[in-house]
């Protein structure tokens, strides 16, 4: 991606995070990312395309803050990682008190909030929501190898969705974010049985415990 395209995504997302998408005006981009609206859709054709990348850059933006812990820079390689320790890292990452993380965070509420009402955004959303619950649900799988595909897939679900309600809770002020990452924490721990073998719970809330 070239810096310019790149520029005009952060500033898509700071547009989107502190105006909503119905806020989001091209002359305001425009003058956020210091360029001509012209070039804006010269890169992103109109205004369905900035929306889509701008969804696209937020989720690879998260997988960038979530892959590695800034503040412990001793961190073990990722292919060296404990299964279970990278999967919390993966989830509790999306709780950081940083510029980046509230960024992200309120601009995907908010386009998750306008998909509502807007049918092409929707799918654009529902594509990416897919990728992140596939990526958890890997991690889920190598945390609790003895646990069904079924069972991991669900727990991913809960999961992203409990992450997606603590960012809101904590990002409107409601929740403190060190109790909203223990709560996160917490509901990792039920979902892992604690470290039991095969007891990611299935679909209906059980667990599976191999037997």
């Amino acid at each position: 991606m070239s810096d310019r395209r790149r520029g005009i995504l952060e500033a898509a997302t700071r547009v989107i995070a502190r105006r909503g998408v119905r806020g989001l005006r091209m002359g305001e981009l425009a003058a956020e990312a210091g360029v001509s609206t012209a070039l804006i859709y010269y890169h992103f054709t109109d205004r369905a395309g900035i929306l889509r990348e701008t969804l696209e850059y937020i989720s690879e933006r998260a997988d960038h803050y979530t892959a590695e812990d800034e503040a412990a820079p001793a961190r073990t390689p990722p292919g060296d990682r404990d299964p279970r320790t990278e999967l919390e890292q993966v989830l509790l990452l999306e709780l950081q008190d940083t510029t980046e993380v509230r960024e992200n965070s309120t601009a995907w509420g908010e386009l998750r909030a306008s998909a509502v009402f807007e049918p092409d955004l929707r799918e654009d959303l529902a594509r990416n929501t897919h990728s992140w619950v596939h990526d958890v649900a890997e991690l889920l799988a190598h945390a609790d190898p003895f646990g069904t595909a079924t069972a991991h897939a669900a727990a991913a679900e809960r999961l992203t969705a409990l992450v997606e309600g603590l960012s809101v809770r904590w990002l409107s002020g409601s929740l403190p974010v060190e109790q909203a990452r223990r709560l996160l924490h917490g509901a990792i721990e039920a979902e892992l049985g604690n470290g039991r073998p095969g007891a990611v719970r299935g679909p209906g809330g059980g667990g599976f415990d191999g037997s």
